[in-house]
């Protein structure tokens, strides 16, 4: 009895007793130090095996999954999740880019997990290989809840997204703009015609989804201090929108840059307000310091727009 004890005692500890403010190291040590073996990872040597001799993962992948994938309690998860898959219509290259990417799915539950996000895309039509190139880009989207997921498909393909081939261009990119769609883009969406944005501006605007993903209030705010300004800040609201998704630091460093140089006015700026989305350290200062050489000798007769 003294022995059944002895090898529950740890794990008692841990959930019952352990302060929150012990460090993480101590935490995983009396974790492990217990003897119930059934909880702990398999050997990262063994998971490596299974990744390189038969799902092809290369070594050098294969032993950086390993060395992170402690929440593994089984190798048979993870042969089974690699292994559906696989039959789903990831390449080789794709499974072990999901994996890299995100280690977790190996101990996500097949039927549980992987197999319901699948089957979401599969409903809205996308194809293996877009399946595929969707999750191996952003693997995160095996975590996102099943709800989440499918409401957010269906607000982006109902309000922007034309075509499944679009939003495979946005998600593979940017898997992180499936959230809460319903309190940030469709509210913006409808916010913006209000404005008198075209609704094909707002489909190229789809390059910078952060801005459909700014709390409504605030943009409303913005366009109201805009409105209380000058009516010119309204012409750029309506044709480059994303202007207001950068911060009131960032606008004024890009315009002074452009005023101090004596050849632009602010009227000009507002002409073109593109002008204002551009970096100024990967842009504005190189091709401005080249302008300044070719008109110190007599190369150029104007500065171009």
């Amino acid at each position: 009895m003294a022995a059944a004890i002895s090898r529950k005692t740890p794990v008692r500890l841990i959930s019952k007793n352990c302060s929150p403010f012990l460090p993480k190291s101590h935490v995983c040590f009396s974790l492990y130090f217990s003897t119930d073996s059934g909880k702990r990872p398999p050997n990262p040597s063994k998971l490596s095996e299974l990744l390189i001799n038969k799902h092809h993962f290369s070594p050098q992948s294969a032993a950086q999954v390993a060395s992170v994938a402690t929440r593994l309690e089984n190798l048979e998860t993870a042969d089974s999740v690699l292994s559906f898959l696989k039959e789903t219509g990831f390449s080789n290259s794709q499974l072990e880019r999901t994996v890299k990417l995100s280690p977790h799915v190996l101990s996500a539950s097949l039927e549980r997990t992987v197999k319901p996000k699948i089957k979401i895309f599969q409903d809205f039509g996308f194809s293996a290989d877009e399946m595929a190139e969707i999750f191996s880009k952003q693997a995160l989207i095996f975590v996102c809840s099943s709800n989440r997921l499918i409401s957010s498909l269906w607000v982006l393909r109902g309000t922007l997204i034309q075509s499944n081939t679009e939003l495979v261009k946005i998600l593979r990119s940017r898997g992180w703009f499936l959230k809460d769609l319903d309190t940030t883009l469709i509210p913006n969406v409808e916010f913006l015609k209000s404005c008198g944005v075209p609704f094909e501006q707002m489909i190229r605007l789809m390059k910078y989804p952060r801005f459909f993903l700014i709390k409504p209030d605030i943009m409303r705010n913005l366009v109201e201090k805009a409105e209380k300004w000058e009516a010119d800040l309204l012409r750029v609201l309506r044709n480059v929108p994303t202007a207001f998704a950068l911060s009131e630091k960032r606008l004024k460093n890009v315009t002074e840059v452009l005023l101090e140089t004596g050849k632009y006015s602010m009227s000009c700026i507002i002409d073109n307000p593109s002008a204002l989305i551009y970096s100024i350290e990967k842009r504005y200062k190189p091709r401005l310091q080249v302008l300044s050489i070719l008109e110190k000798k007599d190369l150029i007769q104007r500065w171009p727009s």
